[in-house]
């Protein structure tokens, strides 16, 4: 059984990530944990003439949270029939990356979905959402970021952006082969750099990459960086029809640079393509 967060602020936004989630794992069975996480402003609370008139306050605050996941869990359970998939939901009262936090070894979560805005750019999408809020905190589960615009239909071209210098221990890739399993999509490893003259430790990590992805269509692609990394990547998956970009956390710089890189600062980096972010695997 796979168990999947899906943090939810009942938005257009999220429900579109909740049905690629469906969509995705529609082959797999599945736990679906709807979760909104709610932080009352205190100050409007605290400033009420008494405690029990507060407690009154954020009783009610929850019973309608409460009554809008119920609503949530219903719609769900009537537009997806797939019986492999089941719906519960989690409402509580604080930080949205904490509670994320304790909730993934409280309900072994092996992935969270949330949507994002993308094409409004980077400033919003990682700097200034719930979304990379999380992404920043949680280092040890893989997540999936939908962009509103993008309408799942099959995962037939994924992009794997990498530089190479880092090597992919068995095991460290189990959670992306078993999706390609499912969807047997092409594999277009994406080489970022500024020039191509690679070391031996590179040609190397390239050649177990091979070996990660062996029995799947792969191929090896590259262009000159000519502004951002980000720009680069999103580019090449327009390019490419994908369907799929995927990042990992081996590396602090290379992840960084989607997060802090010049383009970010000018609110640039648009993407309609959902990203899959796969967790750390030990070498941050």
């Amino acid at each position: 059984m796979k168990n999947i967060l899906c943090p939810i602020d009942f938005s257009e936004n999220a429900w579109n990530a909740v049905f690629t989630g469906t969509k995705l794992f529609a082959e797999q069975e599945c736990r679906f944990y709807l979760l909104h996480v709610h932080e009352p402003k205190m100050r409007n609370i605290s400033g009420q003439k008494s405690s029990a008139r507060a407690g009154m306050v954020y009783q009610s605050m929850a019973t309608a949270v409460e009554n809008e996941l119920h609503k949530a869990k219903a719609y769900m359970e009537e537009h997806n029939s797939n019986p492999k998939h089941h719906f519960k939901t989690i409402s509580i009262a604080g930080d949205l990356p904490d509670t994320v936090r304790e909730l993934i070894p409280k309900y072994d979560i092996d992935t969270i979905v949330m949507g994002t805005q993308g094409a409004t750019g980077a400033k919003e999408v990682f700097l200034g959402s719930n979304t990379v809020k999380v992404l920043k905190h949680i280092k040890d589960c893989t997540m999936l970021v939908v962009p509103q615009s993008f309408d799942f239909q099959n995962l037939k071209s994924v992009v794997f952006p990498t530089d190479f210098t880092h090597f992919f221990p068995k095991g460290a890739l189990e959670y992306l082969l078993k999706l390609f399993e499912l969807w047997n999509p092409q594999v277009k490893i994406f080489h970022v750099a500024q020039e191509f003259i690679m070391s031996e430790n590179q040609q190397e990590n390239k050649e177990i990459l091979k070996k990660r992805f062996e029995g799947f269509s792969v191929s090896f692609h590259r262009v000159v960086i000519e502004t951002t990394v980000t720009e680069a990547i999103i580019t090449f998956a327009k390019d490419q029809n994908a369907d799929l970009i995927v990042l990992t956390k081996y590396s602090h710089d290379f992840f960084g640079k989607l997060t802090q890189e010049p383009v970010v600062k000018k609110a640039s980096f648009k993407t309609d393509v959902p990203l899959l972010v796969l967790p750390s695997f030990g070498e941050d």
